[in-house]
């Protein structure tokens, strides 16, 4: 169920900073017609630290309702508290969310001995399946795959997405939690790599507005076609790097604006939206991918 190319959907809102599910569901819909085979709602992508814990489950609920049991949806649960974590973990459980994703806990930097005991701790608050999230460009803590394996043994710890841009982590990763583990990339420009080295899918930016193209790199790889994934990926490599212009998300829920599927650009404070000077890479490398904008 949860292998392949994974949105992590950006969280559209209007103009007064409010969620705009009218688009939420537009863009729902437009990645089941493109293949996308399972959604993250309210990871990083989709501005989790700046919607309060009410808003969030709201958010993943309505993911859920729009999905309709069409699409996999996976609620991001992750909070630099593991009381937090656990409340949204439990305000989440009756969503019918299919997994939950939790970053490393950011900015108080736990020792590999603090991410067990909280990533424990979540784990036996639920018996959804969790995935851990390792990203240490934005939170400042990386989780070791000798840390991961001593999680991987929980019953309902699934998988991990591993963000470091690092493939030589798959092989350690694989052989440390076996081959039932699944293992996450959580870094477009390496994805590929990552999926032909034995990895389970891709947890994505670019997948918001390069969806079917994604889907396809994705499917090639798995199935060991790699002239092909190749091929298909060297033709997005240019919004790999274009879509980081700016703090994520910023450039990509510019670019998803103007591709037309959501009403504006909006995002809360204190990220702005892109600066004038990333406009004309960002169309230009969109444009390289063959993506419409409007």
């Amino acid at each position: 169920m949860l292998n392949g190319s994974i949105v992590a959907l950006i969280t559209p809102m209007n103009r007064d900073g409010s969620v705009d599910y009218e688009s939420l569901e537009r863009l729902v819909e437009f990645h089941i017609e493109q293949g996308t085979d399972a959604i993250v709602a309210v990871g990083t992508t989709g501005e989790s630290a700046t919607l309060p814990n009410k808003e969030h489950v709201q958010v993943v609920n309505q993911t859920v309702k729009f999905a309709a049991g069409r699409i996999p949806v996976i609620g991001g649960n992750g909070a630099n508290a593991t009381a937090e974590a656990i409340e949204l973990t439990q305000a989440m459980k009756h969503s019918g969310v299919d997994a939950m994703l939790g970053v490393t806990p950011y900015y108080n930097k736990p020792s590999p001995k603090g991410l067990i005991a909280h990533y424990t701790a979540i784990a036996q608050s639920t018996d959804i399946p969790q995935i851990l999230y390792n990203v240490p460009g934005r939170t400042s803590v990386d989780m070791l795959p000798e840390t991961v394996a001593k999680l991987a043994v929980i019953d309902n710890i699934i998988g991990v997405k591993e963000a470091t841009g690092d493939v030589s982590r798959v092989a350690q990763l694989r052989q440390l939690c076996g081959n039932d583990f699944k293992l996450y990339s959580g870094d477009d420009a390496t994805a590929c790599e990552f999926l032909s080295l034995g990895g389970n899918g891709v947890i994505s930016v670019a997948n918001n507005i390069a969806p079917n193209a994604f889907k396809q790199m994705c499917d090639a790889a798995l199935n060991g076609d790699q002239k092909k994934a190749q091929q298909i990926n060297s033709t997005m490599a240019g919004i790999y790097g274009s879509l980081f212009s700016e703090a994520n998300p910023i450039p990509v829920k510019w670019a998803v604006h103007r591709m037309g599927l959501i009403s504006n650009g909006h995002i809360r404070l204190p990220l702005t939206e892109l600066s004038d000077e990333f406009h004309g890479l960002l169309l230009e490398t969109m444009q390289q991918a063959h993506i419409k904008v409007q």
